[in-house]
C-alpha cells in the first residue's frame, strides 16, 4: 500500500566521526555513522562505515595527536566522509521513494527592475 508523503518533509543529517584508529602500516581509520533523519517521521537512513586516511607520518601523526585531544576531525576528512555518505544515502532515498537528502535549491531572486534610462541624443555646445 503506497501512502502519500505529507507536503512539508524537514531533513536533518548528521555525521559522527566515532575514533581515530593508528594502524601499523601507517595508515588511519576512521569509523563514522552518517544519519539522515526525517520530520515528521517517515524515514531514518544510517550509513556506518570506516574513512581510510593515507598521508605523510607527520600528517598522519598530528591527525592523531588532535583527536587525543579532543579536537575536531579535519575538514577535509568529514567533507570526504560526507559527500561519499550523501551519495550513497541519496541512491538509497531514491529506492524508498522518499525525498532525497539535498539542501533547497535557492531560488534566483529577481533584481527590482529599474526604467532604462534613454541614451540622451542631444548634444549642447
Amino acid at each position: 500500500m503506497d501512502r502519500q508523503l505529507p507536503a512539508q518533509v524537514q531533513i536533518g543529517v548528521n555525521i559522527n566521526m566515532l575514533d581515530i584508529d593508528q594502524k601499523p602500516d601507517g595508515t588511519l581509520d576512521a569509523p563514522f555513522v552518517f544519519t539522515v533523519n526525517y520530520t515528521p517521521s517517515i524515514a531514518q537512513i544510517s550509513i556506518k562505515g570506516k574513512a581510510k586516511i593515507t598521508g605523510s607520518a607527520e600528517d598522519t601523526k598530528k591527525i592523531v595527536d588532535e583527536h587525543k585531544a579532543q579536537k575536531s576531525p579535519p575538514v577535509q576528512l568529514i567533507q570526504a566522509v560526507s559527500n561519499v555518505a550523501i551519495a550513497d544515502a541519496i541512491l538509497i532515498s531514491r529506492s524508498l521513494n522518499i525525498p532525497p537528502p539535498l539542501p533547497p535549491i535557492p531560488q534566483p531572486q529577481t533584481a527590482p527592475t529599474q526604467p532604462v534610462k534613454q541614451a540622451d541624443s542631444r548634444y549642447t555646445a
